[in-house]
């Protein structure tokens, strides 16, 4: 019945972009790009090879360059297959997975947000690999990792490259405000008060009403004994209540209901915001925006009575439905492998989702890194819910309305609760 509904709300989807596209007058391809703008990985000559593709929206300018390097190599590595990379942005790739499965113009295999795995398996996007994994002498991966592709007890991908959150803080203003790196919500509420000045905040978050200020949030919620399908708890609302508090007194800037993550490392790395709560994604933009920045990365702080949390970040891959699964499955058991795992992640700014690979050693010269390696392991799913995207919205929605002084706390949550009280009960 879920998949019904599911699938019927891709149409409406597909009916809705078509509709927005014939009215808008603009050429979409330069706004958002689409199947036809790609990046071809070509090099050899694919004559006489089974032909596959494989949609990403890994920017081109950042991690798109070592996809291609990659699916090159693999390109190189045998004389079967050949794979040419396709590039869209998120959001466009995300739209076509949705019209492709009303189409049947889907890729043979492509990258999608691990909690929206779920989603996107639900509508019949992915094929059920679950017999081919079973027999992989070479699958071994973490529990949360893993667990991001199954669907109603079947798997419908693999684990790509992990990611989490972790603080960000400037070495220098902390010394100079005589502040130690906060590892609890006292310390950094006291940290935030000795930090923030007219031109700097203590602290900078993204708490924009999307995915990501969703992703920012889940932290705090699990650090405070928190659970997404009880919003109404003492913990969540607590974990709630917390980070408005920050923005009341002034710590956090109001601004934080329109930043993106990448706003809040412009933030960072211009001295407007002594710390930051970001992912190793933003390593190298903060390498380009201040090279000269003496900054350290700790653990999220948790809650004063609870345990350190973060979120699992990252994409997985899939063989998309009717597509070719033998030389699909044979690309992705290859860059899923404990080497290429290793390498590529390594690359992107990843952290390899498998359970065989030592992050920390792979990161025993990064210190920076090795802050995220050890968090990474016990970094907890969104979800995986076919609903994730519903019950992202819930929140990501309450959060805005209390940081913008909507609703009060309990409303707000309330309110969110009852939105995925709904969801569970179709």
């Amino acid at each position: 019945m879920k998949k019904a509904i599911a699938l019927l709300a891709a149409i409406t989807m597909v009916v809705g972009s078509l509709a927005g596209c014939g009215e808008s007058g603009s050429d979409s391809s330069t706004e958002t790009g689409n199947a036809e703008q790609t990046s071809d990985s070509t090099s050899g000559d694919a004559s006489g090879k089974t032909e596959i593709t494989f949609w990403h929206y890994m920017s081109e300018d950042k991690e798109g360059k070592y996809v291609n390097e990659a699916v090159d190599e693999f390109n190189n590595s045998q004389d079967k297959i050949h794979v040419t990379a396709q590039y869209l942005p998120r959001e466009e790739l995300m739209k076509q997975y949705t019209i492709g499965v009303v189409s049947g113009e889907l890729p043979d295999c492509g990258m999608v947000d691990n909690p929206d795995h779920n989603s996107y398996a639900s509508m019949g996007v992915f094929e059920d690999i679950t017999e081919l994994y079973d027999s992989w002498e070479d699958a071994n991966f973490m529990e949360g990792s893993i667990n991001s592709c199954y669907y109603d007890e079947k798997l419908y991908g693999l684990p790509w490259g992990n990611n989490c959150l972790g603080l960000f803080y400037n070495k220098e203003l902390l010394d100079a405000a005589g502040v130690e790196v906060p590892t609890t919500w006292s310390e950094l509420e006291d940290a935030c008060e000795k930090l923030t000045t007219d031109s700097c905040r203590g602290l900078a978050i993204s708490a924009i009403g999307n995915e990501e200020g969703t992703f920012q949030y889940m932290p705090w919620l699990l650090s405070s004994g928190g659970d997404v399908n009880d919003l109404t708890s003492n913990g969540s609302k607590e974990s709630m209540s917390y980070l408005y508090s920050l923005i009341e007194k002034g710590y956090v800037s109001k601004e934080c209901v329109n930043w993106t993550q990448a706003d809040i490392e412009k933030q960072f790395a211009s001295g407007q915001a002594a710390m930051m709560i970001n992912g190793p994604w933003q390593f190298s933009g903060l390498e380009a925006d201040a090279p000269d920045l003496d900054y350290g990365v700790a653990k999220v702080p948790k809650a004063d009575d609870g345990e350190y949390a973060s979120v699992l970040g990252g994409e997985n891959v899939a063989i998309c439905s009717g597509a070719n699964v033998e030389a699909g499955w044979t690309f992705l058991t290859w860059i899923t492998s404990k080497e290429k795992s290793q390498e590529i992640c390594k690359s992107i700014g990843r952290f390899s989702p498998r359970s065989d690979v030592d992050l920390q050693e792979m990161f025993a010269d990064d210190p920076l890194n090795a802050v995220f390696a050890e968090v990474m392991p016990s970094a907890q799913s969104r979800g995986p819910s076919p609903d994730w995207p519903e019950i992202s919205a819930a929140i990501y929605t309450a959060q805005q309305e209390v940081f913008s002084g909507q609703k009060d706390v309990d409303t707000a949550m309330v309110d969110a609760q009852a939105k995925i009280d709904e969801l569970n009960a179709e």
